[in-house]
Formats: structure tokens, C-alpha cells, sequence
């Protein structure tokens, strides 16, 4: 029996950006380092392949530092954590190594300039994220709004006459935040803005690859955690511009190959959290059940790369 052809168009860049690889490369060299057991407050990142893969080597994952014993090292993850987090680890004499992507400590110290200079500001995102947790978490309460939705931009009524700020928070749909600003910025002309974008660099690059491809694409398929706010965006753009269907799977076991019997053309990607094998053993299924073709479809090189902290590096 003939299997059915397919094009696989594998877009590029995807997978692991330079504060995810970073992040990881932190517990495992705290782990070398140190030994284990190091601890490491909610998952390092939004994975839980990366997750489980960690554990083995020795790390454990709580939701709070009351799980963690005095003195011991703890490692906060790469979405960054409050103020009130990083004072309640000093107080229990914890050995605290700060895993933050470095563009969202950025935005932490946006905020913490704006509540200096007596503004308001603004944060627009998705409540419940660690990021933005972390990132309200850097100013006291009431000096912070949470924006999600063209909506609350519209209704937004300002707690003081003047000295509003706002800020993103990283991996949110370009698109999407571009309108909510500019609601913001036509209703409030003075507010001011962050010097250069919030989004990162590898969220705006993995939608633009995904958009590239999407209006030729049957079936797009991102791989990433449906807690992983940069990878459900992406399933967002892809079908905003023109895919036909587009689906989050965290992993090959979750491909539902039926849906793809009738589709000649399939893209793939993956959110930022995402290892390459995971991707690889997608590739590897679809090319068990059809007579798959990949082509690479490549937009921009990345060559970011963001230093470890000073103790974890090597002389």
C-alpha cells in the first residue's frame, strides 16, 4: 500500500531561545557545582520534557520556598519571580541563583524606574503568568495594572491625573500587543513607553517565521506546553494569516494522524521552551506513517547568547 505524500515545511527559528538555553544551562551547572539536591521554584521552564529530564539529574521542582530547606540552593526560574520572593529566600538563609531571562528583568527594571518617577504603569499580558506575577510583583501593590484585552485598554480609568508608563510582558502575539498600545497611546498621548520593544526577540522571530508559512499551510503544527504562553500565540498567528488548521501538541504521542490524511502540506514549529528532539520525534513519527519531503523554511539566524551568572562560570 502506497503511503500518502507529504510536504513538511520546518520553520526556522524555533525551538530553545538564548534565556531558555540559559536557564537550563544554570540548574545544570548549579547541579555539577553544588550537587544535589538544587532546588528550583516552579518549572524552570515551560516544558516538561526539559522538566522531567532535569529531575533526573537531580533537581526538584516546588511551587513555593516553603518547600525548600533553609540553606539550601534554590534557583528562581526563567520567568522571573517578585521582589517579596527573593527577600523570603534571604530570609531563610536560602543560596538563591536568579535564572531570569535577562529581557524580563529589562522590564522589571522598567517598572521599578516608572513607580521612581511616581508613574502608573500599565502592564499589558495574561493574569496568572509567572512572568507577569514577577513583574507586578517588582512594585507595591496599586501602582500596577494589568491590561489584557483591547477592552481594558478602552476602559482603563488612570488612578492619578498624569505619569502613566506601560510595559509588556515577553511573549505575547506582536500583533495583538501593537493594538492594545495603540488604544493606549491615542487615550493617553504622554505615556511613555519602554525604550525599545518588551517582546523578545525570539517571540517576534518564531511568529514571523510561522507567518511566513502559514497562508501555504493545510495543517500547522506547533509543539509546545499549553502553559507556555509564547507557543499558544504562535497556534494564534498561524491561524490568523491564513492556515487552515493549526494545533498545540506538547509531544509526537499527542498527533492526532488522522486529521492529516487528506492535508498535502504541513508546517512545523515550536515555542521557545521547546527541544529539538521533541521536534525530531515528530518528524519521526510522520515519517513512519506518510512519504514525508521536509524543506527548511528560514527567516533569521539568531546568534543571541546571554551570560550566566559570575559564580556558575567557568574560569
Amino acid at each position: 500500500m502506497r503511503r500518502q505524500k507529504k510536504t513538511i515545511l520546518l520553520a526556522s527559528p524555533r525551538g530553545f531561545c538564548a534565556g531558555v538555553e540559559r536557564a537550563i544551562e544554570i540548574v545544570e551547572r548549579a547541579l555539577q557545582k553544588f550537587g544535589p539536591p538544587v532546588y528550583v521554584r516552579h518549572e524552570i521552564v515551560h516544558n516538561k520534557f526539559v522538566v522531567n529530564e532535569l529531575a533526573k539529574k537531580g533537581a526538584i521542582f516546588v511551587d513555593e520556598l516553603d518547600e525548600v530547606p533553609k540553606g539550601a540552593t534554590v534557583i528562581f526560574s526563567a520567568h522571573g519571580v517578585s521582589k517579596s520572593i527573593k527577600e523570603q529566600a534571604k530570609i531563610q538563609n536560602m543560596f538563591a541563583i536568579d535564572a531570569t531571562c535577562p529581557l524580563v528583568t529589562k522590564v522589571h527594571n522598567e517598572a521599578s524606574r516608572h513607580h521612581r518617577k511616581g508613574r502608573h504603569t500599565l502592564l499589558i499580558g495574561h493574569a496568572g503568568h509567572p512572568e507577569v506575577e514577577g513583574t507586578m510583583g517588582q512594585v507595591p501593590e496599586g501602582t500596577m495594572t494589568l491590561i489584557e484585552t483591547l477592552s481594558d485598554a478602552r476602559n482603563f480609568n488612570p488612578p492619578i491625573s498624569d505619569g502613566l508608563a506601560f510595559a509588556t510582558q515577553t511573549t505575547l502575539s506582536v500583533d495583538d500587543t501593537s493594538e492594545i498600545i495603540s488604544i493606549l497611546q491615542h487615550r493617553f498621548p504622554e505615556i511613555t513607553g519602554p525604550s525599545g520593544e518588551d517582546i523578545c526577540y525570539a517571540t517576534t522571530n518564531r511568529q514571523n517565521a510561522v507567518k511566513k508559512l502559514a497562508a501555504k499551510t493545510e495543517y500547522f503544527i506547533i509543539v509546545g506546553a499549553d502553559n507556555s504562553s509564547n507557543s499558544k500565540r504562535l497556534v494564534e498567528v498561524a491561524l490568523k494569516f491564513g492556515a487552515k488548521n493549526a494545533v498545540l501538541i506538547p509531544d509526537a504521542n499527542s498527533l492526532k494522524l488522522n486529521e492529516l490524511r487528506n492535508v498535502s502540506v504541513v508546517s512545523i514549529s515550536s515555542g521557545a521552551s521547546v527541544p529539538d528532539i521533541l521536534i525530531d520525534e515528530v518528524l519521526k513519527k510522520l515519517d513512519q506513517e506518510f512519504d514525508i519531503s521536509i524543506k527548511i523554511e528560514s527567516s533569521i539566524k539568531e546568534d543571541v547568547y546571554f551570560n550566566l551568572p559570575p559564580i556558575l562560570r567557568t574560569r
